[in-house]
Parts: C-alpha cells; structure tokens; sequence
C-alpha cells in the first residue's frame, strides 16, 4: 500500500510514540488522498491518526515476538 510505512515490530528497540504517529499520518493521508486536510476536515483526520495510533500500540504491546536465532 504505501511503501514508506516501516514495519514497526521488531523486539528491540522498542518502537516510540513518535514512529507509531509517523506511521498512523501516512496511513490516514494514503487512505484519505490529502497530504494536508483543509480546515473542515482537520478534526476528523487527527482524530483518525490519534485512533490509528492508540490502536497500533495496543496491538504492538500484544504481538508476541520471536528472538531471532543466532547464526
């Protein structure tokens, strides 16, 4: 879909807020077709980020995430 979203599950470094809002704005602006939202949808579309989010994080906290095996 949108080839600049990062795969955010990885076992360490523990992924931030920062990158997971990174992720949610272009997810929103991909699905959305604005870069930047005018006025009148400015509310939903942060709205939308801020759910996107809260919504990435929970289920990173969830994922159970294998050790790679040392070669």
């Amino acid at each position: 879909m949108c080839r600049s979203i990062k795969i955010l599950r990885r076992p360490e470094p523990a992924v931030s807020d920062d990158e997971i809002e990174a992720a949610a704005l272009q997810f929103v602006r991909k699905v959305s077709g604005y870069r930047a939202p005018s006025q009148a949808n400015s509310e939903v579309f942060e709205a939308a980020v801020a759910e996107i989010s809260t919504s990435t994080r929970a289920l990173l906290d969830s994922l159970v995430v294998r050790a790679q095996a040392s070669a």
